[in-house]
Order: C-alpha cells, then sequence, then structure tokens
C-alpha cells in the first residue's frame, strides 16, 4: 500500500498530470477540487502528506494550513504550489506551519523529490 498524498487544486489539467505521476511513482491520490472538498476528505482521513496550491475556491491553501495545524492538530506534512511573485502568501504560509512550496509552473518531478524528502524525513 502506498502513502496516501491529498492533492488539492482546482485546476483540473495540472490536477490529472500530477495524479498520473504520483499514481505512477507508487502514490495513493485522493483529489479534492476545493476547499470544502478538502475539509470533508480531512473530517474523516488524514494522508500521509498534503499537496494544496494557495488559490482555491471556498477555502485557500492559508486556511487549509491553518485548519489542519491549529483545528485538526496534524503535523502532517504540507506541500503549497503558488504562482510565482505570490511571496506573501508563501511567507504566510511558511508562518502557519507549511513544510515547503513550489512555484507554478510545477514540475511533477521536482514535486516528487520533495514529496519522498517530506515523507521519509
Amino acid at each position: 500500500m502506498g502513502k496516501r498524498v491529498l492533492l488539492a487544486d482546482d485546476d483540473q489539467l495540472l490536477a490529472s498530470l500530477l495524479n498520473f505521476r504520483l499514481k505512477k511513482g507508487g502514490y495513493e491520490v485522493h483529489h479534492s477540487a476545493n476547499g470544502k472538498e478538502v475539509k470533508e476528505y480531512l473530517k474523516n482521513e488524514m494522508p500521509d502528506i498534503i499537496v494544496s496550491d494557495i488559490m482555491m475556491p471556498y477555502f485557500s491553501g492559508i486556511e487549509l494550513i491553518d485548519y489542519v495545524r491549529n483545528d485538526l492538530k496534524s503535523k502532517t506534512p504540507i506541500i503549497i504550489i503558488s504562482s510565482a511573485g505570490n511571496e506573501q502568501n508563501v511567507l504566510t504560509a511558511f508562518e502557519l506551519g507549511a513544510n515547503d512550496f513550489v512555484t507554478k509552473p510545477v514540475s511533477p518531478t521536482e514535486l516528487l523529490v520533495r514529496i519522498q524528502r517530506e515523507i521519509y524525513k
């Protein structure tokens, strides 16, 4: 059984590409297209790692970090995906407890390396 990744991104094209590469890398992937779905999923299950876009409908990546760290009291690694030039959001993400971030356009290979680094610390 592979490690479980929660992929939270409303960009369907990027999500399907990352989903494909993560599954090929041996991970079990749960994809949520918006913050509402993410919250529902996390109420019942905690993945081994969370990869989330910083900008999402209903519940942003920033709110997600806050929710996981403070409401759920979880230390699950969180990697944030952010557009270039979004430094303020990235800083806020780190202050709230994000472990890492990648900028768009996302290199699936780089993301896989970063996920492995966080999971197998």
